[in-house]
């Protein structure tokens, strides 16, 4: 009896083994590494893109030390930044943090990385093709609080400019955000809203050049990042107007000392924290790479509107 009890027993031991060990394999699997990142961003002349750049490297290094990044600026020539694509594919990259120059037009250089394996993350704004999740600040908020603040200010009455940016998700949705509001106020007369100035300080310098040119009578002016907004004060500053105010978008360190500035036009900015946003782009194209896919495709950062009363106590970015 107990022979046979032994040797039942015995016979079934090894498929219990086995069974185990399938069961456990998954809790002794590796994560796969990280050896090297692409990052194609708007413009690495902008502090906003070096901050992201900054916060892509950092997380990165968390996984691996000796990881390899490699960044990109576009200049927001969508043609430029599907080459950058192409070549990350080629070089063949992990993972790619990508702040599209064009969010539709860079789809079809989307599609051929995910065709090859590779894990995109968009970061700052949206883009099609496929890409497997996108962190940004909430852009529709940082519009509306802008738009709020010229709403106060003007108490519902004056005429004002919208100087626009690339077509990409991030400013199209401050645009909404900001319109959103300001419609509810037929008072307020929006005189332009369609002019690009790309994103740059040279563009809202030539933009509200024009502009001022074209309305000799304005009360507030929304940039729709911190660049175009501080161009158009130096164009304010040549035209030796003074009749209006300015607000952007970024919470940039060359916003703070407007901010502080008495005399300057520039008012309010609507804060970003991009650093943090990079960080979280390549921590989750990380776990996707391993299998785990955040439970939304979408995050999005809360933004805070700082203002010449407040800036004092603002921090800025967070590296």
């Amino acid at each position: 009896m107990r022979i046979s009890n032994f040797i039942r027993i015995g016979r079934k031991t090894p498929i219990c083994m086995l069974l185990m060990v399938g069961l456990a394999a998954p809790a002794f699997a590796q994560n796969k590494q990280l050896k090297a990142v692409g990052m194609t961003v708007g413009d690495l002349g902008n502090p906003f893109f070096i901050q992201i750049q900054h916060g892509v490297e950092s997380q990165a290094k968390q996984y691996n030390p000796t990881v390899k990044v490699i960044s990109l600026s576009s200049s927001y020539d969508v043609n430029n930044q599907t080459n950058q694509m192409d070549n990350f594919v080629s070089s063949g990259v992990d993972l790619i943090i990508l702040g599209a120059a064009d969010s539709k037009g860079i789809a079809p250089a989307v599609i051929r990385a995910k065709a090859a394996g590779i894990t995109v993350v968009a970061v700052d704004v949206g883009a099609e093709g496929g890409v497997d999740a996108t962190v940004m600040s909430d852009n529709k908020q940082a519009g509306e609080e802008d738009g709020n603040y010229i709403v106060d200010r003007l108490k519902g009455k004056g005429q004002i400019v919208i100087v626009n940016g690339p077509p990409v998700s991030s400013i199209q949705d401050r645009l909404a955000g900001a319109l959103e509001v300001l419609k509810k106020h037929p008072e307020i007369k929006i005189l332009s809203q369609d002019q690009n100035a790309g994103g740059s300080r040279d563009g809202g310098l030539r933009v509200m050049s024009d502009l001022l040119t074209a309305f000799p009578k304005l009360d507030a002016v929304f940039g729709v990042n911190d660049p175009t907004a501080i161009g158009c004060e130096l164009a304010a500053k040549q035209a030796n107007r003074k009749d209006f105010f300015i607000l952007g978008v970024d919470g940039s360190p060359d916003a703070v000392p407007l901010l502080k500035d008495p005399n300057s036009l520039f008012v309010a900015t609507a804060s970003q924290d991009p650093y943090t946003m990079a960080q979280k782009a390549v921590e989750i194209g990380y776990n996707i790479m391993n299998g785990k896919k955040p439970e939304q495709e979408l995050t999005l950062i809360p933004v805070q509107l700082i203002t010449k009363d407040n800036v004092n106590q603002y921090k800025g970015w967070s590296k």
